[in-house]
């Protein structure tokens, strides 16, 4: 009878235990699924989301695809073969479109536009040089694509669309290739037949990426045509400074010099100061630091920039021992550039699709994030949270300046940053020294020092 008991209760310790383990193992699913990574403001779909095909980018949307594209994104990088415009607008017949876009084959679109991407980055460079068609697995159920390449006329076809815009835009996780037609899979097209044959149309392709030499740091392409976008990173053509953290050697950069990146600089170093209220940002780029200088060249050798362009108000609220730091107001800065060109337009379209943004900065590693807010932008959070207050102050194809009303620092320092606005505010009861109190002290000469490099 003892034995008994004690088996039961054995049993029942081992039951309890088992539950107990599996709910354990079961908890960090839950939050794992619920904290996805956010999709990064340089993804190869996002820019086809603002890109100029914006037939293809409304049928993603209307086919509800997005959650799975993010999915595929970050797992791999991915191709995409697009169909301009015209394809889908006057080329595409009526018909088809219609029942494309029938709220009841909705699992037909979804299938015909996964058949135009597929799950690795394909460059033009890297098109299959087989005399054969290759096959390749698309993000499509049971579907294939067959790339070619005609040595005799010269011309790279992805079934029966020919390549028209190879490497149209590229980015680290992917490419887009324009393609001269649609591109529809053979199960779409019987179900379509069923109720009527399904008539000629036309699609876009895609573009390849360059390729870096990974120990040369140097392109293996041929030299790149004039106005052409650089071949290396940003990263790789900026001065070795305090302001990097970690400060990579200097760069070779590509001396294009096909952009006069000085005078951009200065012209919107004017706007801002003839805007009103940015001077003192004004004065940290022109005398404080040498980060005009440095815009200039980046700009000059085709690079392109956004600034988050904190406004006096908020540039008020730096204290002296913020800027004191050897590198300090080029750290500060480097994290209010983005190395991308964004207007008001497209950082908004972006966050309202995504809801969260991640936008690399000039500042390594660090990004800053933007997601949508009462109807506007707001980067970072928390307390450290700037809203896009002044949007579109300077913009001209190579430099967007966006105004916002705050400071913003990285997660980990923003904490100590408060931490110690909160000490300073409870111990000293006149006002810190401020950034707007140097320049009142110096401004004489600072000012005659900025217009004079502005006029040069």
């Amino acid at each position: 009878m003892d034995f008994h008991i004690y088996g039961t209760i054995k049993l029942l310790l081992t039951t309890t235990l088992l539950l107990f383990a599996g709910v354990s193992m079961a908890l960090p699913r839950s939050f794992s699924s619920s904290n996805s990574s956010q999709i990064n403001s340089n993804s190869v779909l996002v820019a086809l989301l603002d890109s100029h095909y914006t037939e293809l980018a409304e049928l993603v949307e209307k086919a509800l695809l997005l959650e799975t594209l993010e999915e595929a994104v970050g797992k791999h990088n991915i191709t995409i073969f697009a169909p301009r415009n015209d394809a889908l607008e006057r080329d595409l017949d009526p018909d088809f479109k219609r029942f494309l876009l029938a709220p009841g084959n909705v699992e037909s679109l979804q299938k015909l536009l996964l058949y135009h991407i597929i799950p690795y980055k394909i460059g033009s460079e890297e098109w299959p040089s087989n005399a054969e068609p290759t096959r390749l697995t698309t993000l499509a159920a049971e579907e294939f694509l067959h790339m070619s390449n005609h040595f005799s006329s010269g011309e790279k076809s992805v079934d029966v669309a020919k390549l028209v815009h190879p490497d149209s835009i590229t980015r680290p996780d992917g490419v887009i290739h324009g393609i001269s037609q649609l591109l529809v899979p053979q199960s779409v097209q019987d179900n379509f037949n069923r109720r009527r044959n399904l008539r000629s149309i036309t699609a876009v392709k895609p573009e390849g990426t360059p390729e870096v030499d990974p120990r040369t740091n140097k392109s293996l392409k041929k030299p790149v045509k004039p106005s052409s976008p650089p071949v290396l990173p940003i990263y790789d053509a900026m001065a070795a400074c305090p302001g990097l953290a970690p400060a990579p050697a200097p760069g070779p950069g590509g001396p294009h010099h096909h952009f006069d990146g000085e005078t951009q600089v200065k012209d919107f170093i004017k706007t801002l100061i003839q805007y009103g209220g940015y001077n003192e940002l004004a004065d940290i780029l022109v005398n404080l630091t040498s980060l005009a200088t440095e815009m200039g060249r980046l700009v000059s050798e085709g690079y392109v920039l956004t600034v988050l362009a904190p406004n006096d108000e908020a540039m008020a609220k730096l204290t002296t021992d913020q800027l004191s730091e050897p590198g300090a107001p080029e750290q500060i800065m480097y994290f209010h550039m983005v190395p991308e060109y964004q207007t008001e337009e497209s950082i908004y379209n972006a966050v309202r699709r995504f809801g969260k943004l991640n936008y690399d900065t000039l500042r390594l590693p660090h990004k800053v994030v933007a997601q949508e807010s009462d109807g506007s932008v707001k980067f970072g959070t928390g307390d450290g949270a700037a809203y896009l207050f002044d949007p579109d102050i300077y913009i001209d194809g190579r430099i967007s300046v966006q105004g916002i009303d705050g400071i913003l620092f990285p997660a980990q320092q923003e904490t100590k940053v408060f931490k110690d606005a909160a000490a300073a505010a409870t111990k000293v009861v006149t006002k810190p020294a401020r950034r707007g109190h140097v320049m009142e002290q110096s401004g004489c000469y600072k000012l005659q020092f900025g217009i004079l490099w502005l006029s040069l």
